[in-house]
């Protein structure tokens, strides 16, 4: 065999065994794909997203000036979420919100009945567009990190698109049509990226 060919082939066997040593020295979160785990650190999420949607419109209706009054929320089986923010003031029927999210031990129950995962950090930003209101539209986009403990671990990065319908509520209210709210985007964590697309 030519000397050029043994040379190769040994530096080919000598990378693969560095590898297979790395791959087992690293955690399955450290930086290894692990698609399963991508989409548990959303679902995690999924309902907080909703919720946050939710009190954002509270807060909304609540406002007598350009602050919002924070709204406070729990998650289903523990911690708190808090959103507060701003509004756009005025007779217009087009408003601007800009919101933050934080959470603090938030979990809204095991992940697919099995993972149990709980959330903390913010402030994320939740922007909210409402268009010719009261039956009109709402866009937005809601964006931050959030540590995970419990059986999964480290950051989860949101980076979310909303769009909807809104409706008068008979009280007056503002509120989000049900079933016309659509969330895209990517929720990327230590196991990988996982891609959005739901309907709330």
């Amino acid at each position: 065999m030519p000397s050029l060919t043994r040379s190769i082939l040994a530096r080919a066997a000598a990378c693969a065994s560095l590898s297979l040593v790395i791959a087992g020295c690293n955690p399955p979160h450290d930086g290894v794909a692990d698609p399963d785990s991508a989409r548990r650190a959303y679902l995690g999420l999924d309902r907080a997203v909703d919720r946050a949607i939710g009190l954002g419109f509270d807060g909304f209706n609540a406002a007598s000036n350009a602050n919002i009054p924070e709204q406070m929320g729990a998650g289903e089986l523990s911690g708190t979420m808090v959103v507060g923010g701003k509004v756009d003031q005025g007779a217009s029927d087009n408003k601007e919100m800009d919101l933050t999210v934080t959470l603090t031990d938030y979990s809204d129950g095991p992940v697919e009945d099995m993972f149990d995962v709980a959330y903390d950090g913010g402030p994320a930003l939740l922007d909210l567009s409402l268009r010719d209101l009261p039956a009109g539209t709402v866009t937005g986009s809601f964006s931050g990190e959030f540590a995970m403990t419990g059986e999964l671990a480290g950051m989860v990065a949101l980076d979310l698109d909303i769009t909807g319908e809104t409706e008068e509520a008979p009280d007056g209210a503002i509120r989000r049509k049900a079933g016309t709210i659509h969330v895209t985007g990517t929720a990327t964590s230590d196991y990988g990226v996982f891609a959005i697309d739901v309907s709330l």
